[in-house]
């Protein structure tokens, strides 16, 4: 269990000797080696007791506190920072009008080429010709971008590609559940609001990944870096959101292990569809089952994890913020 998800309201952490016991009311409900958690993520009124904190700080090991409906507060944060030479170079890259526009152009190109292979094969797969159209419009998005010369038109193409593809979305699912564009403030619909949910997770990994390699998290290229925000994790997953989120969160649906019982829609108007504790739970366990399947990587020498997968991502970033490498490289599926 590299990530231990705590959810159950109420609950509270308690480390035992080499061990991590979740209880509620003095029941225990899990029992979970130390030793094998990587990261610790925190969902709403749930307690960590002072051994655990000083466990996860003296380990280096990352803890996220987020609301229930997964909203991020912030993280602990240990002493055991890797600053020095890769930060001052991460800031100059982002100084460099030139490189930090190449870095960015590889972050959207990387997410537009994923967002059209996630297409083609529902075209293949479900016979939806339907999608050509927005295949075809892809496929001008990233022609155009060889020719961007500005972080803001970069902006503009990737909007715009994106907008067409998450219509798309409605020609896929079997059951639209409401979905008719992508809206997140608030999500209107099941499906907005698990792929919301789902990037909101997606960003902590990256956060993570990025932490472990000693980058800024919050100085990013193609995020402003005048938002308060974790903008390099931002970037970093934009290559994963097709491949991890999206494409589960269609599966979720057309395979019927989401369903409107998973959700609760608001009574006012303009209000956030939530989903339910079962839902998270269920949504959460197949996140999991997602970023913990294998996958080939080019430079892990075979077959690795999503998770390891954002790691090298992040390692292939700095390697060329260090000018080790000629380029940055997104992540592609085939």
């Amino acid at each position: 269990m590299p990530v231990l998800y705590l959810i159950e309201q109420g609950s509270r952490l308690h480390k035992d000797g080499e061990l991590f016991t979740v209880t509620k009311d003095d029941e225990v409900l899990q029992k979970i080696h130390a030793i094998e958690v990587e990261q610790v993520i925190v969902l709403g009124n749930v307690s960590l007791t002072t051994p655990v904190i000083d466990y996860l700080l003296q380990q280096g090991i990352d803890c996220v506190f987020c609301n229930k409906y997964g909203k991020f507060h912030g993280r602990l944060i240990s002493t055991e920072t890797r600053l020095g030479l890769l930060r001052l170079r991460q800031a100059e890259a982002i100084i460099d009008g030139d490189k930090k526009l190449a870095i960015a152009k590889s972050f959207v190109s990387g997410k537009l080429q994923n967002y059209r292979t996630i297409l083609l094969r529902y075209r293949r797969e479900l016979e939806i010709p339907q999608l050509d159209d927005t295949i075809s419009t892809l496929e001008t998005s990233l022609t155009s971008l060889e020719d961007c010369s500005e972080i803001s038109s970069l902006h503009g193409i990737e909007g715009n590609a994106s907008a067409s593809y998450y219509r798309s979305f409605r020609e896929i699912l079997k059951s639209d559940l409401g979905f008719t564009a992508r809206k997140r403030r608030p999500p209107p619909d099941p499906i907005n609001s698990m792929l919301s949910f789902g990037y909101t997770l997606l960003a902590y990994n990256m956060q993570a990944a990025v932490s472990i390699v000693g980058l800024d998290p919050f100085l990013g290229f193609l995020h402003s870096v005048e938002q308060p925000r974790p903008n390099l994790a931002l970037d970093l997953m934009e290559e994963f959101r097709p491949i991890i989120v999206d494409s589960l969160v269609l599966w979720l649906v057309n395979t019927g292990v989401m369903t409107e019982k998973d959700f609760q829609r608001p009574e006012e108007e303009g209000k956030m569809v939530i989903i339910t504790n079962d839902g998270v739970k269920n949504f959460l366990h197949h996140y999991e089952t997602r970023v913990q399947s294998k996958i080939h990587h080019p430079r892990a020498g075979g077959q690795t994890t999503y998770r390891h997968c954002f790691e090298l991502q992040a390692r292939e970033l700095a390697n060329f913020i260090l000018n080790r490498t000629p380029g940055y490289k997104p992540f592609l599926v085939r």
